[in-house]
């Protein structure tokens, strides 16, 4: 009798230790960013990060009535420290195939096509492997671009960068021929006083192995519970204006200029008519899955 009232008790406590981490996450959602991304997240000059993703953060927290908690970690180390409990959540980050057997994913909320950036004075004229070959191009490790130029661009060498701003930095001091990243990133980064060296050279044709779906929030694997209750808010968000309202503070108003540039993108198949477009119109509800 002794030893079943031990069992009850010890039942009871972990019971009340695993309610207890599940009523410490409704109350408080810890996202790990990697805050130096622009302009999806990025650091303030007062410290405060800012950007679509921690404004849509900030929002799917409040549609889920818990209070946001953002936590600044490298990407390249950001599923491992999600997988030790460093934070409840990841956001912005590709799906693949080879990411999901690590972490669990939301429905995808976006999606953009990959693309080139070269310095204005370029003699390249293309974006495909041939015309690149020989080149220094540059991409943010760990990436699904690091994956892509490794397997598509033999050719190239391949330098992989901390940041993408680090990579960025190198083209404009000379070090690099070439970089690969999203096509609305450069896109942003092309509009502002750091990118008047260079020019979008053209997006890509994503290889769906490679580029997987689109763009999601990861969890552990198992949190399904915590991924249907994500799902819900940005189903919510969509259907209130809130996406858009976020959506277009940070890219409705990309210039024509930029528009015309990427619609005249020499090697583009998908990204053409929308690469500067905002990303509510790139991405219009078809399916439980938000595919492009």
């Amino acid at each position: 009798m002794r030893l079943f009232g031990r069992f009850l008790a010890a039942a009871s406590v972990a019971m009340a230790l695993a309610t207890g981490a599940a009523s410490a996450q409704d109350k408080k959602l810890r996202l790990g960013t990697e805050g130096a991304y622009p302009p999806f997240n990025y650091a303030n000059a007062d410290g405060t990060l800012g950007g679509f993703d921690i404004d849509l953060g900030k929002a799917l927290c409040a549609e889920m009535k818990t209070e946001c908690e953002f936590v600044v970690q490298d990407f390249d180390g950001s599923i491992p420290a999600l997988q030790a409990g460093k934070f409840d959540a990841i956001i912005n980050i590709t799906i693949t195939p080879e990411r999901a057997e690590k972490v669990d994913f939301t429905h995808k909320y976006y999606q953009t096509p990959p693309a080139i950036a070269v310095p204005k004075d370029s003699t390249v004229i293309g974006t495909s492997p041939e015309d690149l070959k020989g080149k220094a191009l540059g991409v943010q490790s760990a990436t699904i671009h690091q994956n892509f130029a490794e397997q598509k661009y033999a050719g190239s060498t391949i330098k992989p960068y901390p940041t993408g701003d680090d990579a960025r930095t190198d083209m404009v001091n000379g070090r690099l021929d070439a970089v690969m990243d999203g096509s609305i990133l450069l896109t942003e980064w092309l509009e502002k006083p750091e990118g008047a060296c260079c020019k979008l050279l053209g997006t890509l044709a994503p290889d769906p192995a490679i580029h997987g779906p689109g763009v999601g929030i990861a969890l552990q694997k198992g949190n399904k519970a915590l991924a249907q209750k994500l799902d819900a808010a940005i189903d919510a968000l969509r259907a209130n204006g809130k996406y858009k309202e976020i959506n277009d503070k940070y890219f409705a108003l990309t210039s024509t200029a930029s528009r015309r540039k990427a619609h005249r993108a020499p090697t583009s198949t998908i990204g053409e008519a929308r690469t500067a477009l905002p990303l509510l119109q790139q991405h219009r509800r078809a399916s439980p899955h938000f595919p492009a």
